[in-house]
């Protein structure tokens, strides 16, 4: 009897100990399923763990596949820094062996037991936490360890197989829970990416309807391009064929020929392409990525530019046969009243004075300087053909359209017809002097414009000439141009010089010297030379 009531009361004990151990997995079960923080499940069955068991210590370790080790996850019970961040390489410690053998694994004596491979940082680490005892077990998902419960005491103990079963059953549901994060990130991570997808989606349909109603609404290619920087977040320039920019952004040309986006030198670039024709380029900056829906977006953006700048070419071709027809008649001096009603249809007044110019350069560039200056842009025979409002700039002008020669401002088309054929004249003669590239109207060709021009201005080449020296005699008294007419008709000759004018011969080294002051040192150089002799003759002649 007396051996009976022991037994009884161990019984009971026991039964007691598994309904608790049963109440916790139920409890733990439950809070599993209606809990949303996978890590206050976690912290939750270590401690379970460690109250069930009677354990001073529990911690539960997860594996690291990109790194290949262990590291720790979740203490209770521990006080030591080192222990909580220690990490066990895969066959290390006791750890190690239960990571990589899928079964439990228990010590009584930690430093005592040999079975296991013991490291100088994880002995130190348990050394740290003064463990003594350490049960282990797996935490397996579809056979696959990802990590191990963990018992500890700091005196040495013998774990029970029922404490085993009880944490085994303790890691399973912590193997469940790691499990539902897993679900749980990779739903929610589908679910941004379904969002993502489907705002990106909005974006570029908002992004296809915009540019649709701009092309239909007749909008220009900066209007296009500043919708298409606003939609991407950055800068966008467009350019044509040959590199010049149609935006105003000042980002410069890079050369493609893809219809794909191509980053260069920090920039997107996208060829805007006809067929196989290559109409120019899109640009954008500011973005060092261009993914997914707006990298297509960006693509689409050239499409739209292509259609823009067929539309604009096939109207300037068709304003250009206008135009050009009407150059035509004006440089054959057809119906005077008519081309003036008909420039009037284009905005351009030929009664108002304008400067008429023959240019041998890119077609392209005489097209874009008359667009932008409300001019007349055509060809006549192998020369392009330019008529602007107003004076100009030939010379500056040159630097844009090739060599030039210029005639005017005239008005009227009777004028203008003769200012065309004086224009030509002074191109020809430019290429003929070798200067070629270079602008010029006849009176910027000294005598040789003197010469070509057929409304020669005598006046004004003497004055050009020889202004300031008559200036000086006139004003002084003195007789510099005399002695110019003498020093040319005695060949330069100094002495034959003084004897003409009845001087001393220093008088007339002075007077020249003040002639070098008033015309320039390279007046005595064959070309200068035999201009002021022009001038002087004519000055002469006139009187």
């Amino acid at each position: 009897m007396n051996d009976v009531v022991p037994a009884l009361l161990m019984l009971l004990a026991r039964h007691r100990r598994r309904e608790a151990e049963l109440v916790a997995l139920f409890d733990t079960a439950s809070e599993l399923a209606g809990q949303r923080d996978p890590d206050a499940v976690l912290k939750s069955i270590v401690h379970r763990a460690r109250m069930l068991l009677g354990a001073d210590l529990s911690y539960l370790s997860l594996n690291d596949p990109v790194v290949g080790d262990t590291y720790m996850r979740v203490t209770d019970g521990s006080i030591s820094p080192l222990f909580q961040r220690v990490r066990l390489g895969m066959g290390e410690g006791l750890g190690g062996v239960v990571a990589t053998g899928a079964r439990h694994y228990a010590t009584a004596d930690y430093f005592a037991d040999k079975r296991f491979n013991h490291t100088g940082p994880i002995d130190a680490a348990v050394r740290d936490e003064g463990l003594v005892a350490i049960v282990g077990v797996p935490l397996t998902l579809e056979n696959r360890v990802i990590g191990v419960l963990y018992a500890a005491d700091r005196a040495a103990r013998e774990f029970t197989p029922d404490e085993v079963a009880l944490l085994s059953s303790l890691a399973d549901h912590a193997a469940i829970a790691i499990d539902t994060t897993n679900l749980l990130e990779e739903t929610r991570r589908a679910h941004e990416t379904i969002q993502a997808h489907n705002e990106a989606m909005q974006r570029a349909e908002d992004a296809h309807d915009r540019l649709t109603d701009l092309v239909l609404r007749g909008a220009s290619v900066p209007e296009v391009a500043s919708a298409v920087a606003e939609v991407l977040g950055g800068a966008v320039a467009v350019h044509d064929a040959e590199g010049v920019e149609l935006t105003d952004t000042g980002i410069p040309a890079r050369a493609v020929t893809a219809s794909r986006a191509v980053l260069r030198d920090g920039i997107w670039v996208c060829a805007v392409l006809a067929g196989p024709e290559l109409l120019g380029s899109i640009a954008l900056s500011g973005r060092p990525s261009l993914d997914g829906a707006d990298r297509r977006l960006f693509e689409r953006a050239s499409v739209v530019t292509a259609l823009l700048l067929m539309l604009g070419r096939s109207v300037v071709e068709a304003e250009n046969k206008v135009r050009g027809e009407l150059i035509t008649d004006l440089l054959a001096g057809r119906d005077g009243p008519g081309l003036v009603a008909r420039g009037r249809r284009w905005g351009v007044d030929l009664t108002a004075p304008h400067t008429v110019l023959a240019i041998d350069g890119p077609a392209a560039a005489v097209t874009r300087v008359a667009r932008a200056r409300g001019g007349l842009a055509g060809v006549s025979g192998s020369y392009g053909v330019l008529v602007l409002p107003g004076d100009v700039d030939v010379a500056e002008l040159a630097k844009t359209v090739g060599t030039a020669g210029a005639a005017g401002p005239v008005s009227g088309p009777a004028a203008l017809t003769a200012a065309w054929d004086e224009a030509v004249r002074c191109l020809r003669a430019l290429v003929a002097l070798g200067r070629s590239g270079e602008g010029a109207t006849m009176a910027d060709l000294g005598f040789v414009g003197l010469l070509l021009g057929d409304r020669g201005d005598l006046d004004g080449y003497i004055t050009a000439t020889l202004g300031p020296v008559l200036e000086y005699d006139a004003r002084r008294g003195t007789e510099l141009v005399a002695t110019l007419r003498a020093y040319f008709a005695c060949g330069s000759n100094l002495t034959r010089t003084k004897d003409e004018l009845h001087v001393h011969v220093n008088t007339v080294v002075q007077r020249l010297d003040r002639i070098a002051t008033l015309l320039g040192e390279e007046w005595q150089s064959p070309a200068r030379a035999l201009e002021v002799q022009l001038a002087l003759e004519l000055h002469r002649v006139k009187g």
